[in-house]
């Protein structure tokens, strides 16, 4: 027996039953899923950080966008909302393209 014990991809378990496994689940309410949503998005994030090279960042960064659609939507904010609010704040505040790191401020 493997314990796992974090929130999984919807079709995890099905995949698991084909190659010969024997999965057991429960369906999370709705306070627990809004707490393994964030703990997957720091799970993701951290293999994203660790990620050497093209290939594995894409994958990475693919499941962190994953996880924010899924908080996104579980908080009732729209794709278009969240890119719009996105948009604004790097029109007021820039990106990170620059490089920019504030050491201090006298």
């Amino acid at each position: 027996m493997k314990i796992f014990n974090k929130l999984v991809r919807d079709k995890i378990p099905e995949i698991i039953k084909k190659s010969g496994g024997k999965p057991f689940t429960v369906i999370l309410s709705p306070d627990e899923y809004s707490k393994y949503l964030n703990e997957k998005l720091l799970e993701e994030c951290n293999e994203l950080i660790n990620a050497t090279d093209n290939l594995s960042k894409t994958e990475e960064l693919a499941d962190v966008l994953e996880v924010i659609y899924s908080i996104a939507k579980f908080s009732g904010i729209s794709l278009e909302n969240l890119e719009e609010v996105r948009k604004n704040k790097k029109s007021k505040n820039g990106g990170f393209e620059s490089k920019i790191f504030l050491k201090y401020v006298n």
